[in-house]
């Protein structure tokens, strides 16, 4: 893989999906993300960033929820797909996240300039 955009993609075909508990968001907390996945989120202005963070919240959690869920980081996927992140309401995908494809996001996560969503 040559690009960001690439392995970004490549990694979100790999992470598992689940049902949430409706009206759950415990996983929408302020999080950071590549540039790379930034850059395919809304802009939001810095008010909007910072009455989301005064209740500890993801700028882009809507009454309904993630209003980006198609788009959300990596981060964001991960969550309730592996032990090392899991759901407090139990939720879960049928088969876990590989453990060789979290290691290659952390590793991701690790190695990119992040800035916080």
């Amino acid at each position: 893989m040559n690009n960001n955009k690439e392995i970004v993609d490549s990694l979100r075909e790999r992470i598992p999906t689940f049902k949430c508990t409706p009206g759950c968001h415990d996983c929408c907390g302020p999080v950071t993300t590549s540039s790379e996945e930034m850059s395919r989120l809304p802009v939001k202005t810095d008010a909007e960033h910072e009455a989301a963070l005064d209740q500890y919240n993801c700028v882009h959690l809507g009454p309904n929820g993630c209003k980006v869920y198609d788009e959300r980081p990596l981060i964001c996927r991960v969550f309730g797909t592996t032990p090392n992140m899991p759901c407090p309401n139990g939720c879960r995908p049928e088969e876990m996240i590989d453990s060789k494809i979290e290691r290659h996001i952390h590793h991701y996560i690790k190695n990119t300039r992040q800035v916080l969503v």
